[in-house]
């Protein structure tokens, strides 16, 4: 449903006034306005986020603002990210049942989203800086994964329904080039936004702002993200953007949905928890973390294990699309030819999601956004030893992706990093 009236910011005060008559809103939690109450809970970089009360239930309504909320007005974006998150959730829903908040209502022109409110559901990223050993998020976020990324792409949509998404989501400009600019580019050069753990970072960062190899590569999968449209991607997929209870998961905020390489949300993802698991010496104020990184290295390993074996068994059962038609293999009798297709496909992911993981760690330490992993470190001198470790684990994963050849040989080097004691 689309609004009418001129785009106007919410607020905790305006809220009820303006969405009392909202039907899905009312029907949910209570008719009577006067009875609501209003929290403003975002604490994300770009929207405003409410959780709304009343006597019956509640629910969140989620508004865009027309620029960058970390930076303010002189950063203006379009109300129309709205349009693409509501349409990425719908998607998501339909390929991945159960993995994203139920959506009530939309309004295009006022760019909000009324969502169910997920209770008692924490984002990841505190529970993973708080130290809880969650059971259940590597066979979810696995499953999630492998699903939307499969479902999404001419491996098994119909051509001409994947290429009328494409063309939808390929208007999603604005947010791309903060991607392809603050991942790919700001990291590796003194941009204006950029900030680091200073003094003690600014040899490691100049040595990583002279390093030709890691920036022929950065730009190399740059290049990757902008040109190989294989499938609809969440675009944002990180501890942030996750939130959980000890038996479920679900995705939220997928605003920077596009069509992108396969390898990105896989990459991105598995990042935050490597990062992760490098902050966590300065989160030990309570006791040794050694549980928690062990955990957390196993459940990168579990998470690519079940993307892994989900794609697989949906590429024997649902590959429907355009690409390896199974008319070249199994129509023929030749299984095995299927196959080894798909072994080139996972191996082509797995060497890019390392590029794209390793990239995704230097921006969340070099560049604008941070994550609270390391940001909640309140001794700079330690956060700064964490942080130099990941960096060098980052590079080394995105300059020698195409020589690392499992999972097992990547957490080996994490810890081996972890271990060392000097910046």
């Amino acid at each position: 449903m689309t609004g009418t009236k001129p785009f106007e910011a919410l607020s905790v005060e305006t809220l009820p006034k303006r969405l009392g008559e909202n039907a899905a809103l009312s029907e949910r939690i209570g008719k009577d306005a006067s009875r609501w109450t209003v929290r403003e809970v975002g604490d994300g970089n770009l929207n405003l986020v409410f959780i709304v009360e009343g006597d019956k239930g509640a629910a969140v309504v989620k508004q865009a603002l027309p620029y960058v909320r970390l930076v303010g007005d002189s950063w203006p974006l379009p109300l129309k990210r709205s349009f693409f998150e509501y349409h990425a959730l719908t998607r998501q829903e339909r390929r991945a049942p159960g993995s994203v908040p139920a959506i009530y209502h939309f309004d295009e022109a006022q760019a909000l989203i009324v969502m169910e409110y997920l209770s008692p559901h924490v984002i990841l990223r505190r529970a993973l800086i708080d130290g809880r050993e969650l059971p259940n998020i590597a066979r979810d976020i696995g499953l999630f994964m492998a699903r939307t990324l499969f479902r999404g792409s001419d491996l098994s949509m119909v051509t001409k329904e994947r290429k009328a998404d494409l063309a939808l989501f390929a208007d999603n400009v604005e947010l791309c080039d903060i991607t392809e600019n603050l991942v790919f580019s700001d990291p590796y050069f003194d941009a204006e936004m950029n900030r680091h753990t200073s003094p003690q970072l600014d040899g490691v960062v100049a040595e990583l702002r002279a390093d030709r190899d890691l920036k022929v590569e950065a730009q190399r999968l740059k290049h990757l993200f902008a040109a190989n449209a294989e499938t609809l991607l969440h675009g944002d997929l990180h501890s942030g953007s996750i939130m959980v209870t000890d038996t479920e998961t679900r995705m939220i905020d997928p605003e920077f949905a596009f069509y992108g390489p396969i390898a990105f949300d896989v990459g991105m993802l598995l990042a935050n928890f490597w990062m992760a698991f490098f902050s966590q010496r300065g989160h030990e104020e309570n006791g040794s973390r050694d549980s928690m990184r062990a955990y957390l290295l196993n459940v990168t390993a579990e998470t690519w294990a079940i993307f892994r074996a989900e794609f697989s068994q949906l590429w024997r059962t649902e590959r429907t699309g355009m690409l390896y038609h199974r008319s070249l293999f199994e129509d023929q009798g030749d299984r095995l030819a299927a196959e080894q297709a798909l072994d080139h496909v996972l191996s082509g992911i797995w060497t890019d999601l390392l590029g794209f993981a390793g990239i995704e760690v230097h921006r969340r330490i070099l560049g604008l956004a941070h994550n609270a992993d390391f940001e909640t470190i309140a001794d700079e001198n330690l956060r700064a030893t964490c942080e130099a470790k990941a960096l060098r684990f980052g590079r080394h994963i995105a300059v020698n992706r195409r020589q690392i050849h499992s999972i097992d040989e990547v957490n080996t080097l994490a810890a081996l990093i972890e271990q060392e004691s000097r910046i």
